[in-house]
């Protein structure tokens, strides 16, 4: 079969694979019909996320069709068309049964201390192979795969495996409120779905903060109210627009790859101490470095999205952090955090806690994802192409979901 193979920094291939098999009674072979490209999928082969195993398939997004079931799956029977959560859970653990999936006592094989277990991740969280093939080995399928009904299209299901619930779970742990102010910081898929979810909370005013054009136009379209970075400082505009209080809640939707003002007086008025600091967090959390041009670049300043985040909340405020940082990350504004006395409540996304609440709501028709992040297709055969682009952040690609073959 053909899938995406990561071989190193800056090393992706498409390669032909051998088709997984099942390992254990409660596994199941899918046979994927869609996946898609992640910005998690795009941290590992820059560097930013160390510990990954040569020869993983990448991706954890995936819808597909069951076509083999491990002899202990009572749920799951072939010929189900499933959405694939992109975290592992048994469903029965402690974390499991309060709902945090994510931190799987079982799903893990290096242990209860281990943490997130997910497809095409580092060493450290399996490794399992990951979704961005024509079949998957899903482990612990009958806890994990949701069922798809049938006026759930493949495209809007795509964006149910992993993007829509982190965003949902972003706004979630900000503790959003009918009339609260709420700040998203980065307008990637994670953070359009944060400013969908809140608008689903009842949010007030949203501010969206990013500095590409057609990413801030999406969040304006969803009822954001838009803020580029190389244009305004968003610290300020947002004090100014909430009578000197800050955001209420604000979510990090960007993480280890945040990037400092680029253009304009906002970027001059960077102190060069300041970006000296993102040069030695850049070395520390990215010692390995592979550029290939203008692709696999790390983002040049690591915290700047936890220093303007703690900058801008309202005292007593919640922010939510989604955006991913590896362990040797070892940076934070601790001190104006304490003094606000904010709340910080942050995470991998429990995946199978939301999914069938958002799978519902699609059905439902109470919410199109779809008209938050419209589908953008491409082949397999030219997924090496789809990442460059993607990594590149070009306008439009804020998502590249991929067409696996039909395979008889």
């Amino acid at each position: 079969m053909q899938a995406v193979v990561f071989h190193g920094v800056g090393d992706v291939r498409l390669e032909t694979v051998g088709e997984p098999k099942i390992k254990e009674p409660t596994d199941v072979i899918v046979r994927l019909v869609a996946s898609a490209i992640c910005g998690t999928d795009l941290h590992m082969i820059r560097g930013t996320m160390p510990g990954m195993v040569p020869g993983t398939i990448l991706g954890h997004e995936g819808v597909g069709i069951v076509e083999e079931v491990g002899s202990d799956v009572v749920d799951m029977q072939v010929g189900d068309r499933v959405v694939i959560p992109s975290t592992i859970a048994c469903g029965h653990c402690s974390y499991c049964e309060t709902g945090y999936h994510s931190q799987c006592d079982n799903a893990n094989p290096h242990g209860k201390q281990a943490g997130t277990a997910f497809f095409g991740g580092p060493a450290t969280t399996g490794p399992f192979d990951g979704l961005q093939a024509e079949f998957a080995r899903v482990p612990l399928a009958d806890a994990g795969l949701v069922k798809l009904p049938e006026n759930v299209s493949d495209d809007q299901a795509i964006l149910i495996s992993d993007i829509f619930p982190t965003g949902y779970f972003a706004a979630d742990i900000a503790e959003i409120k009918p009339g609260d102010s709420v700040a998203v910081y980065g307008c990637g898929p994670v953070g359009l779905f944060s400013i969908a979810s809140a608008k689903l909370m009842r949010a007030g005013k949203i501010f969206a903060i990013d500095s590409l054009p057609d990413r801030l136009a999406a969040a304006e379209k969803l009822g954001a109210i838009p803020i580029n970075f190389n244009e305004a400082d968003p610290v300020n505009s947002i004090l100014s627009q909430t009578n000197g209080i800050g955001a209420l809640r604000v979510i990090d939707a960007v993480g280890v790859d945040a990037v400092a003002p680029e253009e304009g007086l906002i970027a001059s008025w960077l102190p060069s101490s300041e970006r000296t600091r993102h040069r030695e967090q850049v070395a520390e959390v990215a010692p390995r470095q592979r550029p290939d041009g203008d692709n696999w670049i790390p983002g040049n300043a690591p915290s700047q999205v936890l220093d303007w985040a703690v900058k801008s909340i309202a005292k007593a405020g919640t922010l939510s952090i989604v955006g991913v940082y590896p362990q040797t990350a070892q940076f934070f504004n601790i001190g104006i955090a304490m003094n606000k006395n904010i709340t910080i409540q942050m995470g991998n996304c429990p995946h199978r806690k939301y999914l069938p609440k958002l799978v519902e709501m699609v059905s439902s028709q109470r919410l199109d994802p779809l008209t938050v992040l419209p589908a953008r297709h491409e082949p397999l055969t030219n997924v090496l192409q789809a990442y460059k682009e993607f990594d590149k952040r070009n306008a439009g690609w804020i998502k590249v979901e991929l067409n696996l073959p039909v395979t008889a």
